[in-house]
């Protein structure tokens, strides 16, 4: 008894982490709906912007850290840095071709699945009946909200678009489950410290991308003047929310970390509907409704 509940404590901290982590997710992903030019330059900027501030706070972590740096953790940095670069390129490619009513439903929904049946298959978890019916509840409620039914007037620009949308989305889905799957695994069976391990990543993804990126060096100049905020906002929020993920991922299983981060989908449907201006909103608050109830069984698993 004791041990459940125990367990249930912390299967609540991390459902907690990962809350506020959607909550800043969403705002985030708000931002970079904006740039609708230079998405790759602009992923760029803000990994190398994070990189700047989580320097110092690497230097700091390092010398607190009681365990002494192994090559194995900037093995594993580099492993994600790779994962992340595809995600943030063709997440950015997505919400230039289609909406983010959308493009973040769909990829945030694929994700967690995809790392849920992986976690079960490939790294032994068991989640519980409990805990998969809140998965499969979050992925339902996710495809209600980036679903077209209703919409049996628009024009074949407007399908083209969706269709776009669902591609990326569903791209941008496969690197999630991958990254999260991946991280999981380097911050518990390879013992990597979160902040260490995401930092690294960081500087390893502006390295990876500048060849790129500083090839056209006027361009990167017109972001930075007319996206200096969006840039900013990406490059600090992004790796606060995803480092409350990798500290969920150190004391609860990946079975429920991925799905529950999924929260963010609600948010960001109701911003595309309110910030945005994009319709259907009676078909998000169905679909957020199944979400909630997805994440309420996921914390009482």
């Amino acid at each position: 008894m004791r041990g459940k509940r125990e367990r249930s404590v912390v299967n609540l901290t991390a459902l907690s982490f990962v809350i506020v982590a959607a909550v800043i997710h969403a705002g985030w992903n708000l931002a970079a709906k904006r740039i609708r030019r230079g998405g790759a330059r602009f992923v760029w900027a803000y990994y190398s912007f994070s990189a700047v501030l989580l320097i110092p706070v690497m230097a700091v972590s390092l010398v607190v850290e009681p365990q002494r740096p192994q090559w194995t953790w900037l093995l594993a940095a580099a492993v994600t840095a790779v994962f992340h670069v595809t995600y943030g390129v063709v997440l950015q490619r997505g919400y230039a071709v289609g909406d983010l009513s959308v493009v973040y439903p769909v990829a945030r929904g694929t994700g967690p699945l995809i790392s849920v049946l992986a976690a079960v298959v490939l790294l032994g978890e068991r989640p519980g009946v409990l805990g998969l019916v809140g998965a499969f509840l979050v992925v339902a409620g996710v495809l209600v909200i980036g679903s077209g039914r209703g919409q049996a007037h628009v024009d074949e620009a407007a399908r083209i678009a969706r269709r776009k949308g669902v591609l990326y989305g569903l791209l941008t889905g496969l690197t999630i489950a991958a990254y999260t799957l991946w991280d999981a695994h380097s911050v518990t069976g390879l013992g990597v410290p979160p902040i260490i391990y995401f930092g690294t990543g960081a500087i390893v993804q502006s390295l990876l991308m500048a060849p790129y990126a500083l090839k056209d060096r006027e361009e990167v100049s017109w972001l930075w003047r007319e996206h200096k905020r969006e840039i900013l906002i990406v490059g600090l929020f992004s790796p606060f929310a995803y480092l409350l993920v990798l500290y969920a991922l150190q004391i609860a299983p990946v079975s429920l970390v991925a799905p529950a981060r999924e929260l963010s989908i609600v948010l960001g449907g109701v911003a595309a509907w309110l910030v945005l201006g994009e319709s259907n909103a009676a078909r998000r608050l169905v679909g957020s409704a199944v979400v909630l109830a997805g994440i309420t069984a996921i914390a009482m698993a």
